[in-house]
């Protein structure tokens, strides 16, 4: 006996084995098959936190992978393509995905056995991973896992009746509220073992499925690894950028909200499921336990989501961003996925660029819009902006994102020469403020800045280059004109040297001004035509 249970156990964790390597093989194929689409898909049809939550759901259902879901959710918000409360959504939406492997198990792997009808499509998998490349070889490595995840399964339920009579539900805690969190805590303990909470789900699956165990202990360990899912959350967090972190807790707290509802959820789930179908939870008792396991984390989002604002505010104030307004966006850990490092630093290029235009307005007398800014803080940002993207490695020339980071290097170095022109020429634009010769032209930049200002926030980029670069046509054709009514001027003796040097250089501050602003907004626009390519 003591020979068989040691065999039984092995085969036991070989099967579990095999579904981990399953799970793994076919997030890895599927990712590399559909990864760049969904996450599209995600940038794209994410506009809330409903959204969120819908593509949050399917992506994770699609690429059988919280954890891909949630690393480009951070990403996006990291990046600044989404706002803290969006990314909230599909982190929430992502929970339901997770469920999907559940069904999978419970329907195809219990239901249909494919555990040997699969066979074929390993060896098929393998194949097309071998002797193809690209979409081809990643459909046959995302084949060959979910074969070998049933395989796991199959394997499991074998071994698991070697264990009859020797684990039975009297075996594990069970009755009271100790005995509940117990159950929950070696739930926990399973998902840090595995680091899969869709391996946990699976193994209790198969003991629910063989008697080993009842329903209130399944469904009390499956709260457990749910659970669980945020440690790993929370271990990703270190040394990341402040969004990350905020991203890592708000799992942690949301999961935890969603575990202690699904405790209290146990007892009246199954009275329901007795009242309405007397004898059903005891002779499908696995699908009794996935549809346990996707209602409360349904609930748990159509509960949470009315309130995501708020509680992304929340985890703001608990969580305050240390580094400058500025900069916050550029995590290094985007470096590894160029087309993000590439939208963080634009973005954060875009802010910089606002705060110089609401400066140069303020500086020129706009008291309404204009905002004095730290010249000193924004010129810092300005470097490290430039050096961030220094760091940005596309992986190859001449594509999209390589123009995009040749954009972006041209609108950062105009930024830091229209930072020179505010900090070290600010009593030129005083000059301009003060002189009455220039008021048309110096009320036409404060507009045209305002109208930049918003065309950026509105995201027409295109309307934002048309505005400054027909300002500065208008500019140059005055100030040639200006300049050369000032030199004769000075030639006729009717104002003094000084005093015409210096209306000179108040049209050249104003030439250049306008010049680096439209030389901005045209390669902002471009660096944003390439990331949509």
């Amino acid at each position: 006996m003591e020979t068989l249970s040691i065999l039984t156990v092995t085969k036991a964790l070989g099967g579990l084995g095999l579904f981990l390597l399953g799970m793994i093989v076919m997030t890895e194929g599927l990712h590399a098959l559909a990864g760049d689409t969904i996450r599209n898909a995600l940038m794209r049809f994410t506009k809330s936190p409903y959204s969120g939550a819908a593509t949050g759901a399917i992506s994770t259902a699609l690429l059988q992978s919280s954890s891909a879901t949630t690393v480009a959710a951070v990403g996006f918000v990291a990046a600044g393509l989404m706002s803290f409360s969006e990314t909230l959504g599909i982190i929430f939406g992502a929970n339901i995905g997770t469920t999907i492997t559940g069904w999978m198990v419970a329907l195809l792997g219990f239901k249909l056995h494919l555990g040997t009808i699969v066979l074929p499509v390993i060896l098929m998998g393998v194949l097309f991973k071998l002797f193809f490349k690209d979409k081809i070889a990643s459909f046959g490595y995302a084949s060959a896992g979910f074969g070998l995840i049933f395989v796991g399964i199959s394997v499991m339920q074998e071994s698991m009746s070697g264990f009859e009579g020797i684990i039975t539900p009297e075996h594990l805690p069970s009755g009271s509220w100790i005995d509940i969190l117990k159950l929950v805590g070696l739930g926990i303990l399973a998902t840090l073992i595995t680091q899969s909470s869709s391996a946990g789900v699976a193994a209790t699956l198969t003991a629910l499925y063989a008697n080993a165990i009842h329903f209130e202990q399944a469904a009390a360990l499956v709260i457990g690894m749910d659970v669980g899912t945020t440690v790993t959350a929370l271990m990703a967090t270190v040394g990341g950028s402040v969004n990350v972190r905020r991203t890592g807790f708000s799992h942690v707290i949301y999961n935890l909200f969603t575990a202690m509802m699904a405790l209290l959820l146990i007892t009246p789930y199954i009275y329901l499921w007795n009242t309405l179908l007397p004898g059903y939870l005891h002779q499908h008792a696995e699908i009794a336990l996935v549809a346990f396991h996707s209602s409360f984390n349904i609930l748990g989002v159509l509960i949470v989501l009315p309130f995501t604002h708020h509680f992304a505010h929340l985890m703001e104030e608990i969580i305050p961003s240390k580094e400058p307004v500025y900069t916050e966006k550029l995590d290094k850990k985007l470096l590894k996925e160029p087309h993000l490092a590439l939208e963080a630093a634009r973005i954060s290029a875009q802010d910089q660029f606002t705060a110089l235009l609401r400066h140069i307005n303020f500086i020129l007398g706009d008291t309404a819009y204009g905002k004095k800014c730290d010249l000193t803080l924004l010129k810092s940002a300005l470097d490290k902006t430039y050096q961030y993207v220094d760091e940005i490695n596309p992986k190859q020339e001449k594509d999209a994102r390589w123009k995009e980071l040749i954009s972006l290097i041209h609108l950062i170095d105009h930024a830091q020469r229209l930072h020179e022109r505010c900090e070290e020429e600010e009593y030129r634009a005083i000059l301009v403020q003060q002189s009455p010769d220039l008021y048309t032209e110096d009320q036409k930049l404060i507009s045209v800045n305002n109208e930049v200002i918003d065309a950026l926030s509105s995201k027409r980029f295109s309307d934002a280059k048309k505005i400054a670069r027909t300002n500065e046509k208008q500019i140059g054709k005055s100030m040639l004109t200006y300049r050369n009514l000032i030199a004769e001027k000075m030639a006729n003796d009717e104002i003094t040297i000084p005093s015409g040097r210096k209306k000179l250089e108040s049209a050249r501050w104003m030439t250049r001004v306008t010049h680096h602003i439209s030389r901005i907004t045209y390669h902002m626009e471009k660096a944003v035509l390439y990331t949509a390519k």
